[in-house]
């Protein structure tokens, strides 16, 4: 097996649970690393943002159409999720005499795929110092979850056409069939330059069984630590993108009008109304609804160095999702 995997045992009766002392792991993780939150004002939003030489109206378009290009599922596709979760569940536990099993930590094989249109940092071709510094911030980030990565292969391929590939275009097709490695539990990291402003993508666990071969992120080349897209070059764009292959949603799904789970399936990040860029401390946009926004949250939309956590209840959807649908697939 390439992952080492811990199980935890949930029992559904807590006298039951009392009795064979099993209980599932919850850890806090939001005190992850030492990064410093400098309060950051918002950009209004009448005025002109520029990117990587795309200009967009505003900040609030960018972040619509450029921050992260993982597709936004339908709350019917969503409702299929949980109810697909919950029938796995259910399986479990009339399979083990009323106990779920959720693989709660494991490493994870990465393959990445170095797509350049030639040699050089100027075509996208990064050296191996700076895909070292992303597999050591994403273990970073992912630590206190229980889940790490190590890099077990890089592949390098020069295609000009590959390597502006956007988000379901027959490029993006193309290339993965022909790189991806791996299965279900291995992660694959295409590093390119699709244009457009975009920072990066991902595909949710739910989608490979239907399209193997598209599974995976996409990030922009100079979103790596040391790259150049700032204020989004210290790696946290494959750490934003890693979360939705692991599972999931971005904390302002759903806005204020979320259910006690959450628009992102999770109770304890708080309601927030829309993406937050910069690093906006003490943003509430959801002022009816206990908590400030998560604006340190690695699944927000605001710059590298203002990231720094997963809440506990990230953690045990990511484990949940993992079980699913992908361990041992």
């Amino acid at each position: 097996m390439k992952i080492k995997i811990f199980m935890s045992f949930v029992v559904l009766c807590a006298i039951t649970a009392v009795a064979f002392g099993l209980f599932s792991r919850t850890q806090s993780v939001e005190a992850q690393s030492m990064k410093a939150v400098v309060e950051v004002p918002e950009t209004k939003s009448d005025v002109p943002f520029e990117f990587l030489g795309q200009r967009w109206k505003n900040h609030d378009e960018f972040l619509e159409h450029g921050r992260c290009s993982t597709r936004k599922l339908s709350d019917a596709e969503v409702a299929d999720i949980e109810r697909q979760v919950g029938i796995f569940k259910e399986n479990q536990r009339a399979a083990s005499g009323g106990f779920e099993m959720n693989a709660t930590g494991g490493v994870i094989n990465v393959y990445w795929h170095v797509i350049n249109k030639g040699s050089g940092l100027s075509n996208g071709d990064i050296p191996a110092e700076q895909i070292t510094g992303q597999m050591n911030v994403l273990n970073s980030a992912y630590a206190g979850t229980g889940w790490s990565f190590t890099l077990v292969a890089t592949t390098r391929t020069t295609n000009a056409t590959w390597y502006t590939a956007g988000p379901d275009t027959a490029a993006e097709a193309a290339m993965k069939s022909a790189l991806r490695q791996g299965s279900a539990d291995d992660l694959n990291i295409y590093s390119s330059n699709p244009g457009g402003g975009l920072l990066g993508w991902a595909t949710f666990p739910s989608s490979y069984a239907s399209n193997p071969s598209d599974d995976g992120i996409v990030i922009l080349f100079s979103s790596v630590p040391g790259g150049s897209a700032v204020p989004y070059n210290e790696g946290d764009t494959a750490t934003h993108e890693v979360g939705h292959w692991m599972g999931l949603y971005h904390t302002f799904q759903g806005g204020c009008a979320r259910s006690s789970t959450g628009g992102d399936g999770v109770a304890d990040t708080p309601a927030e109304k829309s993406p937050a860029y910069g690093c906006p401390t003490g943003r509430d946009s959801c002022r009816n609804i206990a908590g400030l926004d998560p604006i340190q949250n690695f699944m927000d939309y605001t710059d590298d160095f203002c990231m720094d956590r997963f809440s506990s209840g990230q953690n045990g959807r990511m484990d949940s999702l993992f079980t699913t649908y992908r361990y041992n697939r």
